[in-house]
């Protein structure tokens, strides 16, 4: 994640050095091409950034991989429960005969 200041700091040098993308990248050591063009179309549109923190593209990442793994669960639960039965129930536990 990228605070503002971090934001700021890349779009400025990114103005400075005429709008050069790896020159940029290559002296901060941050962030993705991507990244700076987004925030630079934001401060050229308001003249300024958000406050706060952006996520980054390892945070993206973390939290697409969680989606997917949640949509894996919940995908092979349904396919192991009884057709209609809905997704509160839980089934009943097995016995075993003595």
């Amino acid at each position: 994640m990228y605070s503002y200041k971090d934001r700021i700091r890349a779009v400025q040098l990114y103005i400075k050095l005429d709008k050069r993308i790896r020159a940029t990248i290559r002296q901060l050591g941050y962030p993705t091409k991507n990244a700076l063009k987004s925030w630079h179309r934001e401060y050229e549109r308001r003249s300024a950034l958000p406050e706060g923190y952006a996520a980054g593209r390892c945070a993206s990442r973390v939290r697409k991989a969680g989606r997917m793994q949640a949509d894996a669960v919940q995908l092979e639960e349904s396919a192991t429960r009884p057709r209609g039965a809905r997704i509160h129930e839980t089934p009943e536990p097995l016995t075993t005969m003595t």
